[in-house]
């Protein structure tokens, strides 16, 4: 049971991010130009996302993942380079 909940707060938690990654993707509908550049002024994007995701399953640490976050691509190609065995997926 314990292990369902680990895999289900993993789920939420990665829903969060791919929810903020596309805010810019709907914010660009005419009139709603407000929502579309404080997101881009947010500095939410792809790198950002991935890094924290990255991050939260290798180191399950929130303040890691929001310091990786904010390097965001250079953590994540980092993360490339690093890798362990168990964290390769065929």
């Amino acid at each position: 049971m314990n292990r369902n909940m680990k895999f289900m707060k993993e789920i939420k938690l990665i829903i969060v991010f791919i929810f903020l990654a596309t805010l810019e993707c709907f914010s660009q509908q005419s009139g709603i130009n407000e929502i579309k550049s404080s997101a881009l002024q947010g500095g939410i994007g792809l790198g950002s996302v991935l890094a924290v995701v990255v991050s939260w399953e290798r180191n399950k640490s929130v303040l890691l993942a929001v310091l990786h976050g904010v390097f965001s691509w250079l953590y994540v190609i980092y993360f490339v380079l690093t890798r362990k065995q168990g964290e390769r997926h065929v």
